[in-house]
């Protein structure tokens, strides 16, 4: 019986060292990369974690700028993230990178299209367990991102939700999903702060 317990403690412990890194990826990179930036000619993807570039410094750096703490198997320190480096014949034009966040009923997966600068040329939901993920889908609500950047979501602080600036022209698609609402915002401001610390934009 005692050996049995042990085993049992022994796969626990291996599952979640499994499954403690869970990282964001295209499912369909080719699909994904022309759909987003359709007169690209080609794309790099690189891997990345917050271990890997800083470990603990860069953590609570990178909290410290959220303005809350990562929590959960998709906010550990090293989580792989990806980044798509796009390019129009040998140029760089510019970057998809997602994000999983925790949503209401489950993890949404939350990408941006950024050009060279760090401004959102697009937002795209890969993953989102809710009855108004088609609202939040939708181009209308998507456009309302378009050319902000990191300036924008500086201020932003997820644990109130407050919005200011820029950002109070942002309409919540769905009243009944308001904490998917949030979590996008919060997504997306990880997003972009992770792409700065990663040094891809400024």
């Amino acid at each position: 019986m005692k050996r049995m317990g042990f085993l049992i403690i022994l796969l626990l412990i291996l599952s979640q060292g499994l499954f403690a890194a869970v990282g964001c990826d295209l499912n369909d990179p080719d699909r994904d990369v022309k759909r987003l930036f359709p007169s690209s000619t080609g794309y790099k993807a690189y891997y990345m974690s917050i271990t890997q570039k800083g470990g603990k410094a860069l953590l609570a750096k990178v909290e410290k700028r959220l303005g809350d703490k990562f929590t959960g198997l998709y906010e550990t320190a090293d989580v792989p993230y990806t980044i798509y480096e796009i390019y129009k014949d040998k140029q760089v034009t510019g970057y998809i990178h997602g994000v999983n966040q925790k949503g209401q009923y489950g993890g949404i997966q939350v990408f941006l299209a950024l050009d060279t600068k760090g401004v959102i040329l697009n937002l795209y939901y890969q993953k989102m367990t809710n009855q108004a993920a088609k609202s939040f889908r939708s181009d209308d609500f998507a456009k309302q991102f378009k050319g902000l950047s990191m300036k924008d979501f500086a201020s932003y602080n997820p644990s109130t939700g407050k919005q200011e600036g820029s950002l109070a022209k942002i309409k919540n698609p769905a009243v009944k999903a308001e904490k998917d609402f949030k979590a996008t915002l919060r997504g997306v401001k990880k997003n972009l702060i992770l792409m700065q610390e990663f040094g891809y934009i400024k």
